[in-house]
């Protein structure tokens, strides 16, 4: 018997500040404006996608003492705009990185079960923890945790937001007129929380939401943040784009689920991933390689240099050789508030490693940064990358993919018009929306369900 074909997963993330937005491009729109948000987000919901997702920037970035300014357009709050896209949209979830290092439990699960409400269940909590101490000096307490504080924090702020949630059945408000009753429970939304990081009680004033929970992302790659999702999330947000590696990952992550008493389908594995749509596959090619020459400008390439040498580096020809000073390993950074820079740890392998690269390849500086750094995932024809993305959903490489159009906002039409409706076709991917909640799109149970019926490893 063949195995039955599984159903694909799409979402959009809208790109705010990162390396993929070619924010020079003529067609490029503000990341601020409401009105770049309400396209994208009615695009998603006109393609049937899953939910819109936001990244958080709790600081901006900097090089050199001097505000990255190669990609900065804004960070508005998470909160502000997924509570005014619940006023424009009707079924598409609402998805936002909520910080766990320089937040308390209090507020956020207030924010996310009041968004909750506002959208009639279309909410989810991407968790994540703050790795520099940079970000931190933008908060009371500053400074940041080690890796295994940051993630024991976590553990606990969510345990203690599921508490908040908890807190309320659903059933307490009986709201009866006629005899003057409103709650069932006077003791609704009581709660007491003594722990390690947090020693709090009261009362939760937000009943019980649609969804009973917003739906738990999770986006860490290390071995505490898959053992995190496995116990923890419903959704991983991971970076995996290739279908070997995204296999590994897959196989991987659910293995993990029967420790924790869960099946495989009660995690979902949702990597980002960037295209290059056009009309013929050699068309794509070209639009790729155009694509991120854009994203890799001359000054973009020496910045980029730079998280490896932390050396200025400005003086130097952009498409010329690499450096021959080695990287400076003795002092502090030059690059704060970058993700990129922990990737390399070993800054003089790394050097020499590229030095390798370049003098095999004759490339200059831009060209090694273009062809070692991110690319496309899926390039082709609406076909190809219809054919591609199924292939590896269905090879379990993933469960479905987060995208990440290059043009902000419209960058997401071509794929909603040209893609979608081949995945359609295929029987892989929906033609309207069957539930109102996220849970529902995600074919997520209920969290009381899941709690009173939790499998057997």
């Amino acid at each position: 018997m063949s195995k039955p074909l599984k159903q694909i997963h799409l979402a959009a993330h809208f790109p705010g500040v990162n390396n993929t937005t070619v924010w020079s491009d003529p067609r490029a729109g503000s990341h601020i404006e409401f009105d770049s948000f309400v396209h994208f987000a009615r695009t998603a919901e006109r393609a049937k996608f899953d939910f819109l997702f936001l990244a958080e920037g709790l600081r901006l970035r900097e090089q050199g003492g001097r505000i990255y300014d190669l990609d900065v357009v804004g960070r508005p709050d998470t909160f502000t705009v997924l509570a005014a896209l619940a006023a424009v949209t009707d079924r598409l979830g609402l998805t936002g990185t909520i910080n766990s290092t320089f937040n308390e439990p209090y507020e956020v699960a207030r924010q996310f079960a009041s968004l909750d409400h506002l959208s009639d269940g279309r909410s989810a909590w991407n968790v994540v923890t703050s790795w520099d101490a940079f970000t931190g000096e933008n908060f009371r307490r500053g400074g940041f945790l080690p890796q295994d504080e940051r993630y024991s924090r976590a553990k606990e702020f969510l345990a203690t937001a599921h508490e908040l949630f908890d807190s309320w059945q659903g059933d307490e408000i009986v709201a009866d007129q006629a005899t003057g009753t409103f709650l069932r429970d006077a003791r609704a939304g009581a709660f007491v929380h003594h722990g390690k990081h947090f020693d709090i009680h009261g009362r939760f004033n937000v009943p019980r939401s649609p969804q009973g929970r917003p739906v738990i992302f999770q986006a860490g790659d290390s071995d505490e943040g898959r053992e995190f999702a496995a116990a923890e999330a419903d959704a991983i947000f991971s970076r995996y784009g290739t279908l070997e590696a995204g296999q590994e990952f897959y196989t991987d992550v659910k293995s993990r689920l029967a420790t924790y008493g869960r099946r495989r389908d009660q995690l979902l594995i949702l990597p980002a991933a960037t295209f290059a749509l056009a009309d013929t596959d050699a068309e794509a090619e070209e639009l790729a390689r155009e694509v991120r020459r854009q994203q890799v400008s001359g000054a973009t390439a020496l910045k980029h240099l730079e998280f490896v040498w932390n050396r200025d580096l400005s003086g130097y020809d952009p498409e010329g050789p690499l450096p021959d000073v080695d990287p400076d390993v003795d002092t502090d950074h030059i690059a704060r508030g970058r993700a990129q820079v922990r990737m390399y740890r070993d800054p003089l392998a790394t050097a020499r490693e590229w030095r390798e690269l370049a003098e095999a390849n004759n490339w200059s500086i831009r060209d090694l940064v273009i062809h070692t750094g991110n690319r496309q995932n899926f390039v082709g024809s609406p076909s190809t990358i219809a054919k591609t993305i199924n292939e590896y959903v269905q090879a379990d490489a993933a469960d479905g993919f987060i995208l990440v159009p290059h043009i902000t906002p419209t960058g997401l039409d071509e794929f909603a018009d040209k893609v979608v409706p081949l995945l359609q076709e295929e029987g892989v991917f929906r033609t309207d929306y069957e539930g109102t909640t996220l849970r529902d799109h995600l074919g997520l149970a209920h969290p009381d369900e899941t709690r009173e019926h939790r499998a057997t490893p």
